[in-house]
């Protein structure tokens, strides 16, 4: 009997919990319940989507239940409705302008007056909301806003690891891109991250767009810094595999000091060359920065350094193949370890010599340069592939290797990428993209990497159209 009751407890349902979404509201306000979970995405709706949600409120129409996550404590968290919330508490509690280009604007309600006798009587009235604020609403839409029921279901006893798993659960689907996923593997360090975010220096003294800053990016860029200045020698190009590694990995002193790296860049940061700090290049530079806190000169020398960098350093062959900075990636992804160690090198030696350091020479490397993907998609798919379908097969690779949950996966690792990418590039100009994905689930457990990247892609390739064929369901290649 003790047994059953324990399992019992174990397979409880969570419980449903109505409020009118005045009390929900004023529950967010006064921290009750929180909207700002370690590892939830930013608000990232538009205006017209805050609209539509208004309308669905005023006209009392259904609105998805709010999932929750509540600790121990009775502190409750949101796992799914973080935007609808943000979106409603724009309008009830801040500033939010219902938009002129909003359709359906005529909202139909019951006015309340009185009649010659002052009997109160309710008569039909309309109201048109557009560029309509909350407070400019008749007091009866004010108060059936105020009173509409709004459904949560509260799941009992998690913490941030549950919460997180909620959160991964609620939104799997494509309104959530790879970056915001990502980030809900770090459930660890979320808030490290959360809170370095609200720094100066990402608010105001980078170049980083608005979609950056709500889709995950600048995240992604906080934790790649981590990763590259930290743990380069396991460093991942995925943003999940990133995030994984880190999660099981990092320290939280590795945290403080980035944290406090940033705040000394932002203390002597200048307006002309806060554009060095965009989302391409942001995870070098802040490497490289952290690299000079070891010299122990005043911070000012490196933005001077970044100065000189910009206007001048920036367009001379320094590099070891008499290549400009900006040309070491052209035939490579940016993310490839070779390539920042490059890009890494460069820049270490042009800042030593700017600042009258002795620079150590190194011995040329004489191992074989690897095969680049491009190389190979130029040799047997298309000798004029461009770089923006480089960029595509790119993403794409990204977004495939999402389906293994190994991040350790030969597949994944950095030796195997160009054959891979390749592979992308091959089913897209086939038009053969979901099989891939197909095959891929399969194959990854069960093939071994080529030294040679050319013959793996070959391999790979033979495979996979023998999986496409009629008479193969399954990888045959072993």
């Amino acid at each position: 009997m003790t047994k059953e009751k324990g399992m019992g407890m174990n397979m409880a349902r969570p419980r449903k919990q109505t409020y009118t979404l005045k009390m929900y509201l004023d529950k967010i306000k006064d921290g009750d319940i929180d909207n700002n979970a370690d590892v939830q995405r930013k608000m990232v709706w538009s205006k017209e989507q805050i609209n539509e949600l208004i309308v669905t409120v005023l006209m009392d129409e259904y609105i998805p239940p709010i999932i929750l996550g509540e600790e121990s404590n009775s502190q409750l968290h949101i796992a799914d409705g973080g935007c609808r919330s943000a979106a409603l508490n724009s309008f009830r509690n801040g500033t939010h302008k219902i938009t002129a280009s909003i359709e359906d604007s005529v909202i139909s309600y019951k006015k309340k007056t009185k009649d010659k006798t002052g009997n109160i009587i309710w008569e039909d009235a309309v109201f048109d909301i557009k560029n309509k604020t909350y407070a400019k609403l008749p007091e009866e839409l004010k108060k059936k806003f105020d009173e509409y029921q709004i459904e949560t279901v509260i799941h009992e006893n998690c913490d941030s690891r549950k919460i997180s798993r909620y959160i991964k659960r609620y939104n799997n689907h494509v309104a959530m891109n790879t970056d915001q996923k990502a980030f809900t593997y770090i459930d660890r360090f979320a808030g490290y991250v959360r809170k370095i975010l609200d720094s100066r220096f990402f608010l105001d003294y980078s170049d980083y767009s608005e979609n950056d800053k709500t889709k995950g990016t600048v995240e992604r860029i906080v934790l790649e810094s981590i990763m590259c200045t930290n743990h380069f020698d396991h460093w991942r190009k995925q943003p999940k595999a990133v995030c994984k590694y880190l999660n099981s990995n990092a320290t939280e002193e590795e945290f403080a000091r980035f944290a406090d790296d940033i705040r000394r860049l932002e203390a002597v940061i200048t307006d002309d060359v806060k554009d060095i700090f965009n989302k391409k290049d942001s995870f070098i530079f802040l490497t490289l920065f952290d690299r000079f806190t070891g010299l122990g000169i005043d911070d000012r020398k490196f933005i001077a350094f970044l100065r000189v960098f910009k206007t001048k350093l920036r367009n001379t062959k320094r590099s070891e193949r008499g290549m400009l900075f900006d040309e070491i990636d052209r035939d490579c992804s940016t993310k490839d370890k070779t390539v920042i160690a490059s890009k890494l090198a460069m820049l270490e030696k042009l800042m030593r010599e700017f600042l009258g350091m002795r620079v150590e020479e190194k011995k040329p490397d004489t191992k074989k340069r690897p095969v680049t993907a491009k190389e190979i998609i130029a040799e047997y798919i298309d000798e004029d592939v461009a770089d923006e379908d480089m960029e595509l097969f790119e993403i794409m690779a990204n977004d495939i290797s999402e389906a293994i949950e190994d991040i350790d996966s030969w597949f994944l690792s950095e030796e195997n990428r160009p054959s891979f990418v390749a592979l992308v590039g091959y089913a897209v100009k086939e038009d053969i993209d979901r099989p891939l994905k197909e095959w891929l689930f399969a194959y990854e457990r069960s093939g071994s990497p080529l030294s040679d990247q050319k013959q793996n892609y070959l391999h790979m390739k033979a495979d996979f159209e023998r999986f496409l064929s009629a008479d193969c369901k399954m990888p045959c290649y072993r």
